[in-house]
């Protein structure tokens, strides 16, 4: 009896051993990808769990200049989001700026309307005025509802025009789950058509951050200060960043938080690192600091799942090509940029490819700068982007005389050899 039950308990005992070791084996096995959600794992020595156990209520993290998607979690729900609404506000703001209808230098009157949004703001006075510059700072530093309103109305003519610009740039991104009514995202409800999801945010602070990284030099400054001019005189104003990772994150460039009792604790936050550019949103949060360490937690994940390969323009050989009907025979060849790509996951760098090609047939005229063919790269077959190859001078169209000249000096040369 006490033989058989020994027996049967070391057989059951066999069994568990064989299953535990073969639950081993298929975690050890599993792929991890950066590019596919992470489960949170508690962790059986301290307690806690891993760093993208995500309890805000949405959240995503991108590569910016791919865009790809590195962690999700339900990043297409719509959601409140609050102030971090002004980074469509900034980005059109830097939009006019760059297509020169505005300048850091002109000076914007705060109507009376912009004056009393409440909320966040620097206190602007209705007829005071400041320059584009120092709302910027506003908006930035202190999330100033007052400053954004201003500038929405300087821009649009008056806020509904901004937002019907806001909601269009919204469209051209992309942006599906997202619709604005106002520019501050002030007391706002999703019944009331105001609303936006953490892939949309991501979405439009890649836009603000690629095409405006100048954005980085008002996000980023912790403490300064504005000066109200106004009938009782100058005072100054302080401006404190609501963005607390601005002290404690290293390679951060922004970009905006946001909170309300409806949104609760959202934040959009950006930083580079090695060449490696990433945007980490967090939406409804429960509370405060677990936006920021969330947060963080998101781009440590993304930094150390991403490597950054990079050709120097330099390094790249070309040759001399024909020319067809100009003064000159052949054209020397030129790249301007280097070609940068971030890697993630089990991607490798040994498995990227370049290839030259040029255009069929060049000819003149040919302007120095004007392209003349690509350099594409792929990676495992696909391509993953590519750099143009320009001229690296002018070239004109021959004429008759130069014809003539050139057959002259064919026919000296042949008699000289002679």
């Amino acid at each position: 009896m006490f033989i058989s039950n020994f027996r049967y308990f070391q057989a059951r005992f066999a069994k568990i051993v064989i299953a535990i070791t073969l639950s081993l084996c298929l975690a050890l096995l599993s792929p991890v990808s950066c590019c596919k959600i992470a489960s949170a794992v508690p962790d059986s020595t301290s307690g806690e769990v891993s760093p993208l156990d995500i309890t805000a209520k949405a959240a995503v993290l991108i590569e910016n200049s791919s865009g790809r998607i590195l962690y999700e979690k339900e990043k297409d729900k719509e959601l409140i989001p609050a102030s971090i609404t002004k980074i469509m506000t900034l980005l059109l703001i830097f939009d006019a700026i760059e297509q020169k209808k505005i300048s850091l230098e002109d000076t914007v009157s705060v109507s009376e309307y912009a004056a009393k949004m409440g909320g966040s703001q620097v206190y602007l006075e209705p007829g005071e005025t400041q320059t584009v510059h120092d709302m910027i700072k506003c908006i930035s530093i202190a999330s100033a509802n007052d400053a954004a309103t201003a500038m929405a109305e300087f821009i649009g003519g008056s806020e509904a025009a901004f937002v019907k610009m806001m909601n269009q740039r919204a469209e051209e991104l992309g942006m599906k789950h997202t619709h604005f009514k106002n520019c501050n995202g002030l007391d706002d409800t999703i019944a009331s058509g105001h609303f936006s999801s953490a892939y949309d945010v991501a979405l439009m602070s890649r836009e603000l951050v690629t095409k405006h990284p100048e954005i980085s030099e008002y996000s980023t400054i912790w403490m300064d200060e504005i000066t109200h001019k106004t009938k009782k005189g100058d005072s100054q104003f302080g401006l404190t960043n609501t963005n607390k990772l601005i002290r404690t994150y290293d390679g951060i460039t922004g970009l905006k938080t946001g909170s309300t009792s409806k949104a609760k604790y959202c934040l959009s936050a950006t930083a580079v690192r090695n060449g490696i550019s990433l945007t980490a949103v967090i939406m409804a949060a429960p509370e405060p600091r677990i936006r920021f360490s969330q947060a963080a937690a998101l781009l440590d994940y993304g930094f150390a799942n991403c490597t950054n390969y990079k050709e120097k323009a330099d390094d790249i050989v070309l040759k001399e090509q024909n020319v067809g009907g100009g003064t000159k025979a052949k054209v020397i060849p030129r790249i301007e940029k280097n070609f940068s790509y971030t890697l993630t996951g089990q991607e490798s760098a040994d498995n990227i490819k370049r290839k030259i090609s040029y255009d069929k047939k060049i000819a003149a005229p040919l302007k120095e700068g004007q392209p003349i063919g690509r350099v594409v790269y792929s990676l495992d077959g696909k391509e993953i982007g590519s750099l143009p190859i320009l001229s690296a001078e002018t070239i004109k169209e021959a004429s008759f005389l130069d014809y003539l000249m050139k057959v002259v000096r064919q026919f000296c040369l042949s008699g000289t050899a002679k």
